[in-house]
């Protein structure tokens, strides 16, 4: 079998973090969302990887390399417009071939990983493999009208769903899924649907197994989402120190403490994890933050929140919680008086004010 990662979408709901880098290189527990995906189908002996890429493909390539990193092949396709994720598949014809393969959008994450799901798909003669969820709201997503144990219908974000459960970002097919994708027109927002891809191998007779996911799936699109699967990543881990850590500090619970970071008359409270070279002086960390490489926090607080890498959060008065934090970024208290707000923000900024 082979892989298929889509990382061409532009991340709009992420704004303004996604206008300079690519949503799917945005760290979860510190680790770029994209690498959980492709440690996926690593994990279920899926090696030869190809990554559809968009305008941030720089990005993406400088991060990923030749996959040898993951015990992968890589193999990049450009796709120059995001014209739908059947598109995304339709273009991949040359390198997908005639295999089977898993169709996983890069900013999708399912904390268990797919090996009994591949297992599953390997082992059964259906010509495509749907991953449902349940979910509260379900005009969000492609639905699923499930009748017994077959699925009927795909609908496209629906007005009035008939069933909540959604159909999540890991497809698996064989090479009945060319046909559909070069039969299918777009759609009135201009895409290749997926679900209309589905529906077509429904209508022409084709099995299509649909197992509901029981664990944990989120996609990773929006920042409170971030934030969640931050959460449920740190929750797996176990303490390591291979920083530094002074006499006047303190670690309590689940505290990752990454290779040349400082931690220096502060209290962690985990879970936590402190990146490469970040210090983190006269601060308090509460619980489900992860802070990446190369920041300085110094006499502040930080709990349940990212901070991306080179950002430095200094000297404030009150706690930083609920954040996501770009690169590079520069939080300080201003000496000047009168005291005002001082602020430069890109477009779609939020910024909570006490």
């Amino acid at each position: 079998m082979k892989g298929l990662i889509l990382a061409g979408g532009k991340g709009t709901r992420l704004r303004p973090l996604t206008y300079t880098g690519a949503k799917q290189l945005v760290p979860v527990a510190n680790k770029p969302v994209l690498f959980y995906a492709i440690e996926d189908l690593v994990d279920a002996d899926i090696r030869d990887i190809g990554i559809v890429v968009g305008n941030t493909a720089d990005q993406i390539m400088a991060a990923v390399g030749d996959g040898s990193r993951f015990g992968a092949r890589v193999t990049y396709i450009q796709q120059d417009q995001p014209l739908g994720i059947a598109h995304g598949v339709k273009i991949a014809e040359p390198f997908i071939g005639r295999e089977r393969f898993v169709l996983f959008l890069g900013d999708n994450f399912i904390r268990d990983g797919i090996v009994p799901l591949v297992d599953r798909f390997r082992a059964e003669d259906s010509h495509s493999l749907i991953i449902l969820k349940w979910v509260p709201n379900p005009q969000d997503f492609g639905v699923a009208e499930v009748l017994g144990d077959r699925v009927v219908r795909l609908v496209e974000k629906p007005r009035e769903p008939k069933s909540n459960l959604a159909v999540i970002g890991i497809y698996m097919f064989d090479h009945h899924v060319f046909q559909a994708v070069n039969a299918i027109k777009p759609s009135a927002r201009g895409e290749l649907e997926i679900t209309e891809t589905i529906q077509y191998l429904i209508d022409g007779g084709l099995k299509v197994a649909a197992p509901e996911l029981t664990g944990w799936w989120i996609d990773t699109g929006k920042m409170e989402d971030m934030l969640e699967a931050n959460r449920l990543i740190l929750e797996t881990f176990d303490t390591r120190v291979l920083g530094k850590v002074d006499a006047d500090s303190r670690l309590d619970g689940k505290v990752v403490i990454e290779r040349g970071a400082e931690v220096i008359r502060s209290v962690i409270r985990g879970p936590v994890i402190i990146g490469e070279r970040t210090r983190i002086v006269d601060s308090f960390i509460g619980p489900f933050s992860s802070i990446y490489h190369d920041c300085l926090v110094t006499n502040s607080e930080v709990e349940h929140s990212i901070v991306l890498e080179n950002s430095v959060i200094r000297d404030l008065d009150h706690r930083i919680a609920d954040s996501l934090i770009g690169r590079n970024v520069e939080i300080n208290r201003s000496p000047c008086k009168p005291k005002s707000y001082r602020l430069m923000l890109g477009d779609h900024s939020k910024v909570g004010l006490l």
